[in-house]
């Protein structure tokens, strides 16, 4: 029975990105050991884009208020790209430590049923 999902970010400076996700973005997590955090996601959908090549991925969070966010992150100097609207939503991507980025958007589209 599947009872969850594990998403990976690889990083070229892990201690960094988990700082971040721990102290910035306040996520809830668990030490597995070795300082190895493991963290709690919010509640997560999936959807399937077109593409040329089958295998990649992106890793979004979602809000209900992008605005709101942004304010929060960049008044702790996360740096955060200009807000694109897309078909399926609000967007911007998150600066990471590490030089990497992820999004963060606001959704146009119904969420799935729990």
């Amino acid at each position: 029975m599947i009872t969850g999902s594990h998403f990976i970010l690889f990083s070229t400076d892990v201690a960094a990105d988990r700082a971040f996700f721990r102290d910035v973005l306040e996520l809830p997590f668990v030490d597995v050991g070795g300082d190895w955090l493991i963290f709690r996601a919010p509640p997560a959908e999936v959807a399937f884009h077109p593409a040329e090549r089958s295998g990649g991925g992106e890793f979004f969070l979602l809000t209900d208020d992008l605005l709101a966010d942004m304010s929060r992150l960049e008044a702790r100097g996360v740096p955060l790209s200009p807000v694109e609207e897309q078909s399926w939503g609000t967007v911007t991507k998150i600066g990471l430590p590490s030089g990497g980025q992820l999004g963060l958007y606001q959704p146009k589209h119904a969420s799935p049923p729990a």
